[in-house]
């Protein structure tokens, strides 16, 4: 596709999910497009994270009711946010702009926004995982939320209240409910919500190189380079990398679609454009063998702990600690999630657990920013999903897709893969 017709050449930086489903969506529609990443496809976030396919979670991470709980998180050194003293200085004006988000008049406009984003993620992975030819990846099991007791759930009201309004349909569960579907549900939760349309993918890497081969078949060209610097030029954009490839100096992109997650902000600060990105580190650790222990994503939401049965075993993911893109991970958190596990899940004996840190892309008020930068002629952005990278990679990839190739299209993850 060139000329009048659309774009004539397309470079994506970033092969996470959001990237990668970008790439695939403008490629399916007949565009030229390159695929960069500094690594291995799928390999950081989306490597890691728990699978969760939410569309539901319209509630920004910015409340009132969260914000009163802060303090008391950060002074809980096994709490589930983790903020350490010599990073707060960078983080402070984030943090600023986070407490603000909380206003409801901007936490309301923000899960509209949510909500129509994410509409329809379940229904477009389930025909994507078909399409893609793996479709024993996803199952649509539902999510189960546990809380000690209702007084507990009452604490995250206004998320289950948006939930409502957007149409989900939310089951209120007792002890007994929540065994009928968890039959080895952790002791002390007594108390369970029970979202029945939503999903999980129980192998998240090699679903995104799934993804990344359907491309590659397609006639998509994947680059591993790191990107060092965008430059916009008469003829189109320039891309400076590091090492190979040495791009002829002829070579231009029409158009640039910056995908690559919480590093997207230090790629377009040259650019006069400042993103208020930051990186709220995630942890998992992984019991091999052990997925059977849960049938679905089950959340202690009294602990912000994601367990979910993947391909390779039970995975235990979340907590959030915000100490920036350099700092190695933080073993502490690691160990923490791993006691959560256990005590949770007798069965694990002492069976041992591997663990993994990612960063997730956050934008003060969660909502991810999606679509053209107007005053950057062939500049797009799709960054900043947070914790829903997978739940919004589709639809994402779908709006930028409609957007650059001009109207409405054909799914293309209904599209048969060639």
């Amino acid at each position: 596709m060139n000329g009048e017709n659309g774009p004539s050449r397309v470079a994506v930086i970033g092969a996470g999910v959001v990237g990668v489903s970008t790439a695939l969506a403008l490629r399916s529609r007949g565009v030229e497009v390159t695929l960069l990443e500094r690594g291995e496809p799928g390999m950081a976030c989306s490597w890691g994270n728990s699978g969760a396919i939410s569309p539901g979670s319209v509630a920004p991470l910015a409340l009132p009711g969260v914000l009163k709980t802060v303090p008391g998180m950060l002074l809980d050194a096994d709490g589930p946010l983790s903020l350490p003293l010599r990073y707060l200085p960078k983080a402070a004006s984030w943090l600023i702009a986070f407490a603000q988000s909380a206003d409801p008049a901007k936490v309301k406009a923000a899960a509209a926004v949510l909500n129509e984003l994410y509409h329809g993620a379940v229904d477009a992975h389930e025909s994507m995982a078909r399409a893609l030819g793996v479709p024993e990846l996803f199952v649509r099991h539902g999510h189960l939320h546990l809380y000690p007791d209702a007084a507990a759930a009452a604490k995250d009201a206004m998320g289950w209240q948006l939930r409502e309004q957007y149409g989900y349909a939310v089951q209120q569960l007792d002890r007994a409910g929540i065994e009928a579907l968890e039959p080895q549900a952790p002791p002390g939760y007594a108390h369970g919500r029970f979202l029945a349309d939503h999903g999980t993918i129980l192998n998240p890497y090699r679903y995104v190189q799934a993804m990344v081969q359907a491309f590659v078949r397609r006639g998509g060209q994947l680059v591993q380079a790191e990107v060092r610097r965008l430059r916009p030029e008469a003829e189109g954009w320039r891309i400076d990398t590091a090492g190979a490839p040495a791009w002829p100096k002829e070579q231009r992109w029409s158009h640039v679609v910056v995908a690559n997650g919480a590093w997207a902000a230090q790629l377009v600060h040259p650019l006069g454009m400042w993103l208020p990105l930051e990186s709220q580190r995630g942890y998992h650790v992984q019991f091999a063998g052990a997925q059977s222990l849960v049938q679905r994503t089950v959340v202690l939401a009294d602990k912000k702990v994601f367990v979910a049965p993947m391909e390779g075993g039970l995975r235990v993911g979340g907590t959030v600690e915000i100490a920036g893109l350099k700092a190695p991970p933080n073993q502490r958190r690691a160990m923490l999630l791993e006691r959560i596990a256990r005590e949770a899940f007798p069965a694990l004996g002492s069976q041992p657990a591997e663990s993994w840190m990612g960063h997730r892309p956050c934008l003060p008020n969660s909502v991810p920013v999606v679509g053209h930068v107007d005053a950057l002629p062939g500049l797009w952005l799709a960054v900043g999903h947070g914790h829903l990278g997978l739940t919004g990679s589709l639809p994402t990839a779908q709006r930028i897709a409609n957007a650059l190739c001009g109207g409405q299209g054909e799914p293309f993850w209904a599209l048969p893969q060639r």
